[in-house]
C-alpha cells in the first residue's frame, strides 16, 4: 500500500486525482492540503464538490509541520499547484526522498532557458531538474519507473503527442499544424471573466505564443504550429492535426505505426473514423482517428481526451502506478 499526499486538492485536478486515488485498492491518501492562505482550508472536499460526498477528507493547510508529517508518513506527493509553487515544493519533497508527481509546468523542460521565456521565472533547482522525467505514460514508462520526480505533461501536449509520436518517423520538414479545443475547466477553478461559462464563445488564444507549443516540439523532436481554442463546454480536448508525410508513405505504413497502441487498454485508434469529446469525458482514455490522402501526402489526425483525466489526473495516476509497479489503470 502506497500512501499519497495531494497538495492543491481544492482545484479541479486535485479533486479529480483525489477521487481516483481513493478508488484504488493499492493506494491510500495520506492527506489533502491547500495553502495556508486558502479560503478552502478546514473545509471537507465534499463541501466543495458534492459529487465526492463519499470522500470524508478535509483540506489541511500546508504548514511547515504538515510538510514534515508528509515526509514521515507518505511515499509520494502529487502537486496540483501553480508552476512557481510546484517549483519549490517539488524540489523540497524530492530532496527529502519522496516521489513527486508534479502536474504543473515547473519541471517539463530540461532546458533552463525555457522557463523565463514561457513561465516567467528562473529555475532555481538545476540539479533537481536534471533528474526529472516527462510523464507521458505510454511513451516513457522506463524512465517513470526509475525517477522520483515525474513532470506530468500538459493536457494539450498529451492530446497532440499521443497522435504525433507514432508517426514521427514519417514526418517531413513541413511543420505539423495543431488546432486544439479545450473545455473551460482547463483554465482552472479560479473565477475569471474571460473563462466564465456564460462569457465563453469558441475562440483561439495564445496564437503563435502558447507555452505548450515548445513542450510539444521538445517531446516530438520537431517544431509545430499550435493554436489552442477555448470552447463553451466543461471538459475535454479535441486536437485536429494536419501533417505532411514523406513521399511514398502508404496507409499501411500509418496503420503499422499506430500499432504501438495495440496493447494499450486506454488508447483507441481508428482509420477514417474520428473521435468526439463526449466519448472520452470522465474516462482515462485517448481516442485517435486518422485519414490519409496519398495523392497529396497529407494526413489528418484527431485526438480526443478528457483534459482533467488523461490530460492531468488519470495520467498522473498512470505514472504513480508505473513508478510503484502497482496494478494498471482500469
Amino acid at each position: 500500500m502506497k500512501n499519497i499526499a495531494i497538495i492543491g486538492a481544492s482545484g479541479y485536478t486535485g479533486a479529480q486525482i483525489t477521487s481516483l486515488i481513493n478508488a484504488e485498492s493499492n493506494l491510500s491518501i495520506q492527506g489533502l492540503y491547500v495553502s495556508e492562505n486558502s479560503l478552502d482550508k478546514g473545509k471537507s472536499l465534499s463541501e466543495l464538490y458534492p459529487v465526492y460526498s463519499h470522500i470524508s477528507l478535509c483540506l489541511n493547510p500546508l504548514t511547515e509541520d504538515a510538510k514534515h508529517t508528509i515526509v514521515a508518513t507518505a511515499d509520494a506527493v502529487v502537486l496540483a499547484t501553480d508552476h512557481v509553487v510546484s517549483l519549490h515544493l517539488a524540489a523540497w519533497f524530492y530532496q527529502q526522498g519522496l516521489a513527486v508527481f508534479d502536474l504543473s509546468g515547473a519541471y517539463r523542460f530540461q532546458d533552463l532557458a525555457q522557463y523565463p521565456k514561457w513561465y516567467g521565472f528562473t529555475h532555481e533547482y538545476p540539479q533537481v531538474l536534471a533528474d526529472a522525467v516527462y510523464g507521458l505514460a505510454e511513451w516513457n514508462s522506463d524512465n517513470i519507473t526509475g525517477s522520483k520526480l515525474i513532470a506530468v505533461p500538459g493536457c494539450y501536449p498529451t492530446a497532440s503527442l499521443m497522435a504525433l509520436k507514432p508517426i514521427a518517423h514519417l514526418l517531413t520538414d513541413t511543420l505539423p499544424v495543431i488546432n486544439a479545443v479545450s473545455g473551460v475547466t482547463g483554465a482552472g477553478r479560479k473565477a475569471q471573466l474571460q473563462t466564465s461559462f456564460c462569457e465563453v464563445s469558441l475562440t483561439p488564444y495564445g496564437v503563435l505564443g502558447h507555452r505548450h507549443q515548445p513542450e510539444i516540439a521538445t517531446q516530438l523532436g520537431q517544431e509545430v504550429i499550435f493554436t489552442p481554442h477555448l470552447g463553451n463546454f466543461k471538459r475535454g480536448i479535441l486536437a485536429t492535426i494536419t501533417v505532411k508525410l514523406k513521399s511514398g508513405t502508404s496507409p499501411d505504413d500509418i496503420s503499422q505505426a499506430f500499432e504501438c497502441y495495440n496493447a494499450s487498454e486506454l488508447v483507441k485508434v481508428e482509420q477514417n473514423q474520428f473521435p468526439k469529446v463526449d466519448n472520452v469525458v470522465l474516462t482515462p482514455n485517448c481516442h485517435i482517428g486518422w485519414k490519409y490522402d496519398a495523392t497529396t501526402g497529407y494526413l489528418v489526425i484527431a485526438s480526443a481526451i478528457d483534459n482533467l483525466m488523461k490530460g492531468a489526473a488519470s495520467q498522473a495516476l498512470q505514472c504513480i502506478k508505473i513508478h510503484f509497479n502497482v496494478a494498471k489503470v482500469d
